[in-house]
């Protein structure tokens, strides 16, 4: 398990699933997924397409790691597309604002055999069917 510092933003590839729909696999394929520097990937053991447990004080995830090729992240610093994945790790506190932190978020990351990526229906289940 590592430390980093999460940051969220939208991608041209999420932006071209939206178009061709939410509910088509190119969606999941663009959006549940966490960019890395290529050199935290091969220190934490993971392999490109691994999937990976983000956890933050707000909530946790499992995503798949994408070595990043382009826009590399400083090291300590991975990259979720904005999205119902990213959405269940971010400071749900708005500030009044409506829209949640989306940047500087510390989370824990840590490789995980054990647990797919979680489809976007069985996410949406989770977070809103959650008791109060």
């Amino acid at each position: 398990m590592a430390e980093f510092t999460l940051i969220t933003g939208r991608t041209i590839w999420q932006g071209e699933a939206i178009e061709t729909g939410k509910d088509e696999e190119i969606y999941p394929e663009a959006v549940a997924v966490c960019y890395f520097n290529p050199a935290d990937m091969e220190e934490l053991g993971i392999r490109d397409g691994d999937p990976v447990r983000v956890r933050s004080e707000h909530g946790e995830v499992v995503v798949r790691a994408r070595a990043a090729e382009t826009d590399v992240p400083p090291r300590g610093v991975v990259f979720i597309p904005m999205g119902p994945w990213a959405n269940r790790v971010v400071d749900p506190d708005t500030a009044s604002t409506g829209m949640p932190g989306f940047k500087g978020v510390k989370v824990e990351v840590e490789p995980t055999d054990e647990e797919p990526v979680e489809d976007m229906s069985e996410l949406m289940r989770k977070e809103y069917l959650k008791e109060e």
